[in-house]
């Protein structure tokens, strides 16, 4: 299976639109079901965050303070995502963030998202509920950390991708499970899913290009 990068941001609040900004960055790569690479670090955008964001995050205005400018630590994401897909839990919201940031320094952020929020009720809707820290333990996944820092997130995140990945091939008869089956996937409805797994089961699964 082709490198799928794994984002998560810490920010201010919860919209650019609102004027929030992004305190942190990870990104973690996923290949083949394994941990490959993992880029993280926090940003200085010039906000402060309230004691809110620092109570949940763990992320002070000194630590900020002494974090690279955010274009730089945007530009070394772009590079270290390159022109792979990428996933999110609760991808609308990252996306926002990187593409927002991103538009800021002048960089491409054209990169297609898959959700695992979307993911796991399509594949798992017998969870309690579909949260990270929930599917983390629903599955039994490695700890990675603080929840609300954004490797550990990112790298939950991953875990749960690698997961589904392995649940798609083991249990639906997926031979390749690449970005454009969970594109596919996360887009039909949920008495759906059945059929459309049955169908990629059934046919050959082609290089997405993305």
């Amino acid at each position: 299976m082709s490198p799928i990068a794994v984002i998560d941001f810490e920010t201010t609040g919860i919209s650019p639109g609102m004027g929030d900004r992004a305190t942190e960055v990870a990104i973690v790569m996923l290949e083949g079901g394994q941990v490959v690479d993992r880029y993280q670090s926090l940003m200085n955008a010039g906000v402060r965050v309230n004691s809110f964001i620092t109570q949940l995050t763990g992320i002070t205005n000194e630590m900020l303070q002494a974090a690279p400018p955010a274009d730089q630590v945007m530009r070394e994401a772009a590079r270290f995502v390159g022109g792979r897909p990428m996933v999110a839990h609760n991808a609308s919201f990252d996306k926002k963030f990187w593409q927002d940031e991103l538009s800021r320094c002048g960089q491409d952020a054209s990169h297609p998202f898959a959700c695992t929020v979307l993911l796991s009720r399509r594949l798992y809707p017998q969870a309690p509920n579909h949260q990270l820290g929930t599917l983390a333990a629903y599955h039994h996944l490695p700890s990675t950390g603080r929840a609300h820092r954004a490797l550990a997130d990112a790298e939950t995140a991953a875990y749960l991708l690698a997961q589904m990945q392995h649940d798609l091939q083991a249990r639906h008869g997926c031979g390749r499970v690449d970005h454009a089956l969970l594109m596919g996937l996360q887009r039909v409805s949920r008495h759906a899913v059945g059929a459309f797994l049955r169908q990629r089961a059934a046919s050959p699964v082609l290089e997405s290009g993305l």
